[in-house]
């Protein structure tokens, strides 16, 4: 069969990986760059900053596409070139017209890192750990008219650990997207995969986040919710603490949550009478460390913290040592 990849940075990678393992031909390549930046500059980022997905690329000597859309008359031309059997699309930017998606002669398959129907939407992997899921999962589906709605092919759980980032569970859905991959197209070619419709009774969908949903709000999460917050936006984007005019960045790895009783040890041992939500109760400005009251009585400390700014950042020792918390 012959395949031709939409895609972006390790899953991108993976899915190469996948269909050459398949022993299926790899017809040509979209890369998510080439669709977003000008092609001179990406011609220098190539050159002196080679992605592994496009040294992946050079490796093989594989066809690389080069349009400005896969909605495009050039990409539809291309295609049809090509003759290609089927389209793989993994971490996409654009919502294909159906003319596009029909053109393969088998199908054109997406790739969604969630257990579908549930968390549809852009980036599942922080939106699993932000709403503290134990399991997320990928899931190879036909692609239709709409985001993540179509017949599902083959999908697998996997486990989300107490202490990861959307970075750790990224690097564990791609490269289960691999051997996935290969499998799949094996299946195709084989002529033994019955789609099976997604059951939108279970439906959930997740939009983009928005730039408010960065910044930490002690008054509506508790602590667990801000450890999963902070733990889910790694490493798109940082989280934020407000402290008088500072705003904190928390060290997604070195977060710990202590309960009642670790509280209130805290507050006797700093004589802190009445704590509110979202007050430093304790600092250790050699690791750059703050504890933050949080709902329940709970409080969670985070160590290695910097502030925000170029000029900022370097002070942050300076800055803890002198937050006076007996206030």
């Amino acid at each position: 069969m012959k395949v031709v990849i939409l895609g972006k940075g390790e899953m991108l990678s993976n899915l190469i990986e996948g269909t050459l393992s398949s022993g299926c031909e790899i017809s040509g390549i979209l890369r998510y760059e080439t669709t977003t930046i000008p092609k001179f500059i990406l011609a220098i980022l190539d050159f002196f900053k080679s992605s592994p997905e496009y040294t992946l690329i050079k490796k093989y000597k594989l066809h690389e596409i080069n349009c400005k859309s896969a909605n495009s008359d050039q990409f539809k031309r291309e295609i049809l070139h090509l003759n290609a059997d089927v389209i793989i699309v993994g971490s996409w930017h654009e919502k294909l017209k159906k003319e596009i998606i029909d053109l393969p002669v088998i199908a054109t398959i997406n790739v969604h890192p969630s257990y579908l129907p549930k968390y549809r939407g852009p980036n599942p992997y922080l939106q699993t750990i932000l709403h503290m899921e134990k399991a997320s999962g990928i899931t190879f589906h036909l692609m239709d008219k709409n985001f993540d709605t179509g017949a599902i092919l083959a999908q697998e759980k996997i486990n989300i650990m107490p202490n990861d980032t959307s970075k750790e569970l990224k690097e564990r859905t791609v490269y289960k997207a691999r051997k996935m991959c290969e499998s799949i197209l094996k299946n195709l070619a084989s002529g033994i995969i019955v789609p099976v419709p997604q059951n939108e009774k279970e439906a959930t969908y997740f939009p983009n986040i928005k730039p408010e949903d960065m910044m930490l709000d002690f008054y509506k999460e508790s602590a667990e919710e801000i450890n999963a917050r902070i733990r889910a936006f790694h490493p798109w984007m940082p989280c934020y603490y407000r402290y008088q005019k500072k705003y904190f960045i928390p060290n997604p790895y070195k977060l710990k949550i202590l309960d009642k009783s670790q509280t209130k040890k805290i507050l006797t041992k700093n004589n802190i009478q009445n704590p509110r939500l979202g007050e430093i109760i304790n600092t250790n400005y050699k690791s750059r460390a703050i504890t933050i009251m949080c709902k329940d009585n709970k409080s969670i400390k985070m160590v290695g913290t910097n502030l925000y700014g170029f000029f900022n950042k370097p002070l942050t020792s300076l800055f803890i040592k002198n937050i006076n918390y007996n206030n």
